[in-house]
């Protein structure tokens, strides 16, 4: 009876979690809804760079450099752009706490085996992740030590809407995407994220993750990045969440959208295989809380997206205005 049930735990384990019912039914990206956009894409009268070519020509994304080390998928960020990573973190997380009401969490970069299953990483996408030799895995998101820090506890009601916010770096292995974005900064094994993480009771949880895709736009819109909101289909949905707004940035470029942000609404997906509990007032029995995610948003792709879309006819680069008290005023990057 013990190995049976060890081997229903195995496949249920498995299984994703139920998309809400208004959830596009279809098999990829091709059924997403886009629910709204904003900012128009530029009209250039030159033609535009890509942020690799533009990067080089500064003399200041070395990707070369990075493969002698580390292989395929690094990059080496100095001087003015590595300085503009910083600044973008660093807006995204004063925004996310002075302004949304997130709290600041500084939280550690590997996890054990319990925790990545917590929030289901495992045990389906090993392949994904990264493993230290003493058998813990590096983070691929914030999301998954920010969740599980309400983990096995019964939490009191009020506690909650509880809001957080990461800025860390994420690992990927990036197993599945062989040949795709080879090129550039989209897909690397290492990237910087500023994460939102809200946990909340279930009546909430549908208007939380409203209000948690609205604070990843108002990063895109003081970046003055043009962007869309696409509601995401069932079958391009992770696998624990129950409702997904993807937001897409323009990139020149590649003369079309690219996801830049994924807010999702998981229930309690995540909650029961964490037992992450809380009780309501007056009552006896705990419930499962709800758990959100969403990247607020991913650093790389936000540089990326500033240097492609502020770009000049000359290679230089308009820093957006809110941008420029962290970079001590600096108006334009431009090859020293």
């Amino acid at each position: 009876a013990a190995k049976f049930d060890e081997a229903l735990n195995q496949y249920l384990a498995g299984l994703p979690n139920l998309p809400e019912d208004d959830v596009p039914v279809g098999e990829d990206e091709a059924a997403n809804e886009e629910v709204r956009g904003w900012g128009e894409p530029r009209d250039f009268d030159f033609e535009p760079k890509d942020h690799s070519d533009l990067g080089e020509a500064l003399g200041m994304l070395d990707f070369d450099a990075a493969a002698k080390m580390s292989g395929a998928r690094f990059s080496v960020l100095t001087g003015g752009l590595a300085r503009l990573e910083r600044a973008l973190a660093a807006f995204m997380l004063d925004l996310h706490t002075s302004e949304h009401g997130y709290l600041e969490v500084s939280p550690p970069y590997m996890v054990r085996d319990e925790a990545m299953f917590g929030t289901g990483q495992l045990p389906k996408f090993a392949e994904d992740l990264f493993r230290t030799t003493d058998e813990r895995w590096l983070i691929p998101t914030a999301e998954v030590p920010l969740t599980n820090l309400v983990r096995d506890a019964i939490h009191d009601e009020g506690a909650f809407p509880m809001r957080m916010t990461a800025h860390t770096p994420c690992f990927r292995a990036e197993a599945g995407s062989a040949g795709r974005d080879t090129r550039g900064l989209i897909r690397q094994h290492q990237f910087h994220k500023v994460e939102m993480v809200t946990v909340t009771t279930p009546e909430q949880s549908a208007d939380e993750l409203e209000r948690m895709t609205g604070c990843a736009e108002e990063v895109l819109r003081r970046l003055e990045l043009p962007y869309r909101v696409m509601l995401l289909s069932s079958g391009d949905m992770g696998f624990g969440a129950k409702r997904t707004y993807d937001l897409e940035v323009w990139l020149p470029s590649q003369k079309g959208y690219r996801e830049i942000s994924s807010c999702s609404n998981c229930g309690d997906f995540q909650a029961r295989r964490m037992n992450a509990r809380f009780r309501r007032e007056g009552e006896k029995k705990p419930d499962f809380l709800h758990t959100l995610n969403g990247s607020g948003v991913a650093v790389g792709r936000a540089m990326l997206a500033v240097m492609e879309n502020h770009q000049n006819a000359d290679g230089s680069i308009n820093i957006p205005a809110a941008l420029q008290p962290y970079l001590g005023g600096m108006t334009k990057l431009e090859r020293s």
